[in-house]
């Protein structure tokens, strides 16, 4: 499938979900303008319901606020999670979250309400789109598995967030339901009616779209790519049974929210993630137009976004609006822009090495300072001059640090670091220099300066002018919500886990995925890997930390895979942009990044007070 575009952007002022009180949670309510049987007996009403209801998907690609949009509610949590460090420091909604306050009466990121509107919509269309006789009965079955999918999909949306919830299921949406009697239902309940759900939708949902103009609806491959990343959370020690808090949750009935560890959760997840690779639509996307293996590698990575409506992409957004990413992330006073789209330096010491593709760090000592492996050749010292970026195919106007020398790809796909020339190749600039005095100086006097060093050049396509007529052409991108290489690497981890482990038919995926960045088979590059389970594991969860880096899946990541506490927890470091010069500006320091929180109750978010002053008896998510 392709992505959301206008298609989806006609709500009908004819319908709106409300919930104000106990007894209308999960009731309708219609404005007066069209009743439900005048809204299904026309096809241009009922194709705009079915827009209404897919209006609903989250808004990931905002990284921050969305400007006019539904604010934070639904937005990435890129910026909560250890991948990123984004520069501004106030009125920002994560702020709160990375240094822990949050509560149940925070309103950030908050997105139950929307997802339940989303889901009582589904319901209402698919309880009715089969009056409207305006519409063909084979293109109202195909509506239907939409809105079927839709539905499904928003459960899964809220569990990722909140864990167990309230499950409607198929009941009647009109049926009124009081708020004293509903509660959260056991997890396993919730996922054999989402599973189901996905199923039955696949079977009525069409493997590609053939009109452009409706690239925006979905597949059967997004259906099959939900279930994959879903099975794959539940699979996972937070969702199975590795949370000793959770286990002991129950709900107002005495039913346990979450179930005992199921190791064939594993087996599930697999079987999900190989009925989207074996559907014959999709493919890595590879860039045909570079002989150089390495220029190729970039290209490849980089034409994900920049190359629309992609082979890779099962669900995904053709995003325009430049103030929400380009401008974010490039540098301020060299060029338009605000300074504030970071990769954490973390991040930056994630990505392999291109000679042999190992990993260059293993771990941090108490003061910051790096743990290099030895044998991955990467060095944190030093520079060199002259050094040409494979990239942009200029020389560096001052200095290169040796960490940016000699990485994947990837790195120089999304990495932009101090010291670099601006990838716009039309007008000459100087080199961007974030330290104090730098070309974009550390305290500058717009207020926007990059506080770490680097700004994630991903979504900024360096073959557009982006400094033509005052702020140019920033280009566009595909934003992929689901993608195939997420599917590669989520197999792979689901056949190293299950009971009988399958590590080749891990491998052969995985393998893929660092094939397209230019990388030797990850059992070349650590032959353990065939043979220990947990070096497995841990190089994976590299792996998908690079590839699908600021796609909104760390944050889920670390929580389902119950690392974070030592993953998001504690100071953050830096470079030293405090300096007066740009050789000792690449010293590491936690002097400008603030620490970062992490406690048990933050594996999840907790039921907001809005939800427990309606639903009185709703339980709680433990610690909160």
């Amino acid at each position: 499938m392709k992505s959301l575009k206008t298609y989806i952007i006609a709500v009908p002022v004819f319908v709106s979900a409300i919930f104000c009180s106990c007894d209308s949670y999960l009731e309708p309510e219609l404005e007066k303008q069209l009743t439900i049987e005048e809204t299904f007996s026309k096809r241009n009403t009922t194709e705009r319901y079915l827009a209404h209801v897919y209006s609903f998907m989250p808004q990931d690609y905002h990284m921050v606020s969305t400007w006019g949009y539904d604010n934070a509610n639904v937005t990435s949590l890129v910026s909560c999670s250890d991948e990123s460090y984004f520069s501004w420091i106030t009125a920002m909604p994560y702020l709160i979250h990375n240094n822990g306050s949050w509560n149940p009466t925070t309103s950030d990121f908050y997105p139950w309400t929307r997802y339940y509107q989303g889901i009582h919509q589904a319901s209402v269309f698919i309880n009715h789109v089969d009056e409207c006789l305006d519409i063909e009965s084979d293109m109202r079955k195909v509506m239907k598995a939409e809105a079927r999918f839709l539905r499904a999909y928003y459960y899964t949306l809220l569990i990722q967030q909140y864990g167990p919830v309230y499950c409607w299921r198929d009941q009647d949406p009109d049926l009124s339901l009081k708020g004293e009697e509903a509660d959260r239902h056991p997890l396993d309940y919730s996922t054999e009616f989402i599973v189901k759900e996905l199923n039955a939708a696949a079977v009525d949902l069409p493997e590609s779209i053939i009109e452009t103009i409706w690239y925006g609806r979905v597949t059967k491959g997004a259906a099959y790519a939900v279930k994959s990343r879903y099975l794959l959370y539940m699979a996972r020690p937070l969702f199975n049974g590795g949370h000793p808090p959770y286990l002991e949750m129950k709900n107002y009935y005495g039913e346990s929210l979450f179930p005992a560890e199921d190791r064939t959760k594993w087996d599930a997840a697999a079987a999900a993630a190989k009925q989207v690779i074996d559907l014959p639509v999709y493919s890595l996307y590879e860039d045909n137009t570079q002989s150089d293996p390495f220029q190729k590698a970039i290209k490849s990575y980089q034409g994900i976004y920049f190359s629309k409506w992609n082979s890779e992409l099962i669900l995904a957004r053709w995003w325009t609006d430049y103030l929400g990413w380009q401008v974010r992330a490039a540098p301020p006073m060299v060029t338009t822009g605000y300074g504030g789209y970071s990769p954490s330096l973390k991040l930056v010491d994630t990505y392999p090495m291109a000679a042999n593709g190992r990993f260059p760090v293993t771990g941090y000592l108490n003061n910051g300072e790096p743990i290099i492996d030895a044998a991955s050749g990467y060095r944190d010292d030093g520079f060199t001059d002259n050094w040409i970026h494979p990239v942009d195919g200029k020389a560096m106007r001052v200095k290169t640090h040796n960490s940016c020398i000699g990485r994947d790809a990837r790195f120089y796909a999304s990495i932009f670091f101090n010291g670099m020339n601006w990838i716009n190749e039309f007008v000459s600039k100087p080199a961007v220099t974030f330290h104090k005095n730098g070309t974009s100086s550390y305290g500058n006097s717009t207020g926007d300066f990059v506080k770490n060093g680097y700004l994630f050049r991903r979504m900024n396509d360096p073959s557009v002018n982006s400094d033509a007529v005052q702020g140019g052409v920033w280009g566009n991108f595909s934003w992929p919500s689901h993608r195939l290489g997420e599917i590669y690497l989520n197999y792979a981890e689901a056949c190293n886990e299950k009971p009988t482990r399958e590590v080749t038919e891990g491998l052969k995926y995985w393998n893929m995925v660092r094939a397209r960045a230019g990388l030797n088979k990850i059992e070349e590059a650590y032959p353990e890997v065939l043979t220990s389970v947990t070096t497995y594991r841990t190089l994976l969860q590299k792996e998908r930390m690079v590839e699908l880096a600021f796609e909104n899946h760390r944050y889920y990541d670390i929580r389902t895979w119950m690392i974070a506490p030592k993953e998001s927890n504690g100071k953050r470091y830096g470079r030293n942009l405090l300096a007066e010069t740009y050789e000792d500006s690449w010293e590491r320091t936690d002097q400008i990044c603030s620490p970062i929180v992490f406690e048990p109750k933050h594996y999840l978010f907790p039921i907001h007070q809005n939800q427990l002053n309606e639903m009185v008896n709703i339980t709680q998510n433990a610690g909160w």
